[in-house]
């Protein structure tokens, strides 16, 4: 049996290296498993892009009337300045983020098993056109659609010519803070929580906010940066913490499935892959959403619920100016675009 023992053990660990290792592999090459596919998904093929967006019914503008991804800020900062409503005794706020997903996503809604994004439109939600590059299609860009640009701009409420991100891996100054560590910082909130699986914003030497995550330390700011490197383990570590009783006040969580999926195989809804990424990365939001829900003092609790992405894209890759690479979203449980008299 010792023999046996000593012989089993090394295969197993092989086995289990080997199979880690390819699940790595194929996560990064953006292969998702086709049971997210579903009857329906290619209905569509027929329609152009800018006739898929006309056709969105359940957004409250137009792309030509779309907002700039800084909204995302205002409408943090205005949750938080407003009054508790009547019966409600903590404000909470969160950022579930789809990086690199493609507002033409939409059209597979319909279709969706599992989806957050119809999870807060069936509950009287909005959903609105908005625009990365700091400037609407067709004209000229003010920033990158990249990663970093786009989720610095709608943390910090300014674009690259502010926050001097214009490009990926390039550190922030810690001035312009973001959100993580303001409200904390000015006592707005008690606590807040940054959740990511790309190593790109806080774990590589060049990381976005290797500067301000270090400033957080040094004053002891109540402001978390957890990397997951992995989507599942980033879902793990953002419904974890939503699980808590005490919970982050406001909690910035971004998942790579798309954007992986699409620079892997193509930034199209005509891509399987593609579809795939983002109907589980739609499923995942699902869930964060259902566990803030069924936190105990929920009802207690003021939420503002934001879904939305840092950029679209093309081919497989963005930065560019082409529209669909700066045509994005935001979804909301609450308004997004201003009420009219």
């Amino acid at each position: 049996m010792k023999k046996t023992a000593k012989i089993l053990i090394p295969i197993l660990c092989v086995l289990l290296i080997a199979g880690a290792a390819t699940g790595y592999i194929l996560y990064h090459r953006g292969v998702h498993p086709s049971k997210w596919l579903v009857e329906g998904d290619d209905a569509w093929k027929s329609l152009d892009y800018e006739q898929t967006l006309n056709s969105f019914s359940m957004m409250d503008n137009t792309w030509q009337t779309a907002v700039p991804q800084t909204r995302v800020y205002d409408l943090i900062k205005a949750h938080f300045d407003a009054p508790l409503p009547q019966g409600k005794t903590q404000k909470k706020a969160i950022v579930i983020g789809y990086d690199g997903c493609r507002v033409e996503n939409f059209r597979l809604l319909e279709n969706s098993k599992k989806s957050a994004i119809n999870l807060l439109l069936e509950d009287g939600g909005h959903a609105a056109f908005c625009y990365a590059g700091g400037a609407n299609y067709p004209h000229s860009l003010r920033q990158n659609t990249d990663t970093a640009p786009g989720w610095c701009s709608m943390l910090t409420g300014v674009l690259s010519d502010k926050h001097n991100v214009t490009r990926n891996l390039q550190p922030k100054d810690v001035e312009p803070k973001t959100l993580v560590t303001t409200l904390p910082e000015d006592g707005v909130i008690r606590k807040s929580a940054f959740y990511t699986t790309w190593t790109g914003f806080f774990v590589e030497s060049e990381a976005t906010y290797v500067h301000e995550w270090k400033y957080v330390r040094q004053n002891h700011i109540n402001a978390k940066f957890r990397c997951g490197f992995v989507d599942d383990l980033t879902r793990r570590l953002v419904n974890a913490e939503l699980k808590r009783k005490n919970c982050a006040d406001f909690v910035f969580a971004v998942f790579d499935y798309t954007d992986h999926a699409g620079h892997a195989t193509g930034f199209t809804v005509e891509n399987p892959d593609y579809v795939s990424a983002f109907r589980e990365e739609d499923a995942v939001g699902a869930k964060v959403i259902e566990t803030i829900r069924a936190r105990k003092t929920y009802d207690t609790e003021d939420w503002l619920i934001l879904i939305s992405t840092d950029h679209g894209g093309n081919d497989c890759g963005h930065g560019g100016p082409s529209f669909e690479e700066r045509m994005t979203f935001i979804v909301s449980n609450k308004d997004i675009l201003p009420r009219e008299n």
